[in-house]
């Protein structure tokens, strides 16, 4: 009798478990299907037309060489950018079903599922991208929209790593968030790899509870480093730092309206706010972001993602 008690309690356990990952799934579905087919946010003309002219050269070309990895990663690449992901998805995947070894296209493809909240579905891309780098050397990943000085700044293997502790992150897997960051660190050679990442892993281990590691990561952000790009995840460092008051830092990205990089801000001061045992101002803060159109932007998923979590509403 015991035994059937044993093994009918097993078999419930397992029900449950297993109804708690098909609800999760089925939630992860609804919400990717609010954005599949949301427009993009909006861009000048000027860049919609070179978006597009763009567009059309990587598609030529992904016509012309079907077999060429290259081509596919670049159509997919420009496909994504005026916003048209789930387009962009399908060629990755087509790409996959031809180079299944090739981990250029599981990064891709597990950026653009974020971007639609495919949570899931991005960190078995970027796991199975990891281990597929393990051990070879690291390789510059061409910038497909340019910085100042068109000079890029990331990696493969920075940007695998990257959204690999992305995706964890907004799923508030905190231990796993937090290796990945660690391991993005390793491959963060240049200032403005360095604070990006120094950037999501000290978001991380404040949300752990663990304020001296924090402190840390903020050892080698001093003031007057040569940032090219990531001047958001910069200066929020240097507020961690005490160089820059939250006040100050709020202010100027009020002034910058509703841009990426002005989300990227807010979120860091949102999520300072919550750590610091401000969560009526956090939560207002994230509402707010949620109200512009940037939802593509990081700062606008981790602050829907905050919200979920913490019963805030989000107006998605």
């Amino acid at each position: 009798m015991k035994h059937i008690l044993v093994i009918a309690l097993l078999l419930t356990t397992a029900s449950v478990c297993v109804q708690t990952v098909a609800a999760k799934t089925i939630q992860d579905k609804n919400l990717s299907r609010n954005f599949v087919d949301r427009p993009a946010p909006p861009v000048s003309a000027e860049a919609r037309q070179e978006m597009q002219a763009r567009l059309e050269q990587a598609r030529a070309r992904y016509e012309a060489e079907p077999n060429n990895p290259d081509a596919i990663i670049w159509f997919g690449r420009r496909l994504a950018y005026p916003g048209r992901f789930r387009e962009a998805i399908e060629v990755y995947t087509k790409g996959i079903e031809k180079f299944p070894l090739d981990a250029r296209l599981y990064r891709h493809r597990g950026h653009r599922y974020i971007t639609l909240r495919r949570f899931d579905l991005a960190i078995s891309d970027l796991r199975k991208a990891a281990k597929l780098v393990r051990g070879k050397a690291d390789e510059i990943e061409p910038d497909g929209q340019p910085n100042a000085r068109n000079i890029p700044t990331s990696t493969l293997q920075f940007n695998i790593w990257y959204h690999l502790g992305l995706a964890y992150y907004l799923t508030g897997k905190n231990k796993q968030a937090l290796n990945s960051y660690h391991e993005c660190l390793k491959v963060s050679d240049n200032p403005d790899a360095l604070v990006a990442t120094s950037h999501w892993l000290y978001m991380t281990l404040r949300r752990m509870n663990r304020t001296n590691e924090a402190l840390q990561i903020l050892a080698p952000i001093r003031e007057g480093m040569d940032i090219i790009y990531n001047d958001g995840y910069y200066r929020l460092l240097l507020m961690y730092k005490s160089f820059i008051s939250p006040e100050d830092l709020l202010g100027g990205a009020m002034k910058q309206g509703n841009s990426p990089g002005s989300y990227s801000i807010l979120y860091g001061i949102g999520n300072w706010y919550l750590y610091n045992g401000r969560r009526a101002e956090a939560l207002q803060l994230f509402r707010r972001m949620l109200e512009g159109g940037q939802w593509t932007s990081f700062g606008y998923i981790a602050a829907e993602a905050d919200l979920q979590r913490l019963g805030g509403g989000s107006k998605s």
